[in-house]
């Protein structure tokens, strides 16, 4: 079998210490903005001058405060609404605009193509192809995906922002999947936009964050004048109390996907051929398998417990492992990997869990045929629909259990 995982290239992560101390200085940035009973009570509705909520106005402070920007703005539309709000408020139809050459996030792709912007591609992992693109001065705006787009890119986006900058070229970042798990997100980088979902972190559905310039940051609270637009109090501050405690938890994450991804590699279950830790999309562990099984794993992966889908990858409503196909992007960029491959975050679970539903997933597809398909249907005998409440040695390291 000639199919191999790409080398890939993790972006560096937060230490549990450094994220407790996150959590704390975002506490401090609450409380110079809120007064302690504004804590408890919201507003609504479009207020006069600025347009928005009182409350939302204070969380838009604190954040702004947190990441050291100038400004900040929450909008409807979750991670998507927060690029196409930024990229609105900067770019005019035709305008060109450079991004890494890559397939882009789909939805990302419909904002663009409803800008009606002139794309131009540039590989951002060959630095030379990028200073050429940046010195020829057609470009008065830059976007860069943070997260991998292509599970080989390897660029460093603070060097791509620093390139950019030199070159006097304002930069839009989505910082989806990163924010709060790296030590620096794009703004604290240097770009004039920080763009990501609160709903990826833990806030309520829907609501996304663009943080940066001024000057970018006012033009998306003008263009969103409407009443029906606005993040209203309530949602703001659901938001800021979930993000209180996301610091901690995605420290911990990382840690658990370092150890999953050691013991996995060091042949703990069976079936596993392959294993990289990447940020393709949210950073995951990548698995090839030993035989074509990919599209049926996440079913049987669900009988014990997995989440066989995603609901915002890593939104308050995912807790147990993620056990799911490769992102639309990776495998579009490499549709050979999707008998082969899946991706595996373990969300608020530890190793063990991880390891035990993968061990028991493997081991109910060992006599189904690979044929590649999505479908999966528990062999003959294979005993309950969901596994019993484990007992204490239920999740050993054992694949069979």
């Amino acid at each position: 079998m000639s199919t191999r995982l790409p080398k890939t290239y993790p972006l560096p992560t937060v230490a549990l210490e450094d994220a407790v101390a996150n959590q704390f200085r975002l506490m401090e940035c609450a409380a110079r903005h809120f007064e302690g009973q504004q804590l408890f009570g919201t507003d609504a509705g479009v207020l006069p001058g600025s347009g928005r909520p009182r409350t939302t106005a204070r969380v838009e402070a604190v954040l702004a405060d947190f990441f050291g920007a100038q400004a900040a703005a929450l909008v409807q539309g979750a991670g998507t609404g927060a690029i196409r709000a930024a990229l609105g408020a900067v770019l005019a139809a035709g305008a060109p605009l450079l991004v890494h050459r890559a397939p882009v996030y789909r939805t990302t792709g419909v904002t663009l193509r409803g800008l009606g912007v002139e794309i131009v591609e540039a590989d951002f992992n060959d630095r030379a192809a990028l200073d050429r693109a940046l010195s020829s001065g057609r470009f008065r705006w830059a976007y860069v995906q943070h997260t991998r787009q292509r599970a080989a890119d390897s660029y460093d986006p603070g060097d791509v922002l620093a390139a950019c900058r030199a070159a006097r070229v304002r930069t839009v970042v989505d910082d989806n999947y990163a924010v709060l798990r790296v030590p620096a997100c794009g703004v604290e980088l240097g770009a004039d936009a920080s763009c990501f979902s609160l709903f990826k972190l833990h806030g309520p559905e829907g609501v996304g964050a663009v943080v940066g310039a001024r000057d970018l940051v006012d033009r998306v609270h003008e263009d969103n004048y409407s009443g029906g637009g606005q993040v209203q109090g309530h949602q703001a501050l659901d938001a800021l109390r979930a993000l209180s405690h996301v610091p901690v938890m995605w420290a911990v994450q990382s840690r658990v996907t370092t150890e999953a991804a050691e013991r996995l590699a060091a042949g703990e279950v069976p079936g596993i051929a392959e294993v990289r830790v990447a940020n393709a999309q949210d950073r995951c562990l990548l698995l090839r398998l030993d035989r074509p099984v990919a599209r049926a794993l996440p079913a049987a992966a669900a009988r014990y417990g997995a989440a066989p889908y995603p609901v915002g990858s890593n939104s308050r409503y995912e807790i147990t492992p993620l056990v799911y196909r490769m992102s639309g992007s990776v495998l579009e960029d490499a549709p050979e990997l999707a008998d082969w491959t899946v991706r595996v975050n373990p969300m608020r679970a530890g190793a063990d869990l991880v390891i035990g539903i993968l061990g028991r997933a493997l081991r109910d597809l060992r006599d189904v045929p690979a044929t590649g398909g999505s479908g999966f249907r528990a062999p003959s005998g294979a005993g309950p629909a969901r596994a019993p409440h484990p007992s204490p040695g239920l999740y050993d390291h054992a694949a069979g259990g």
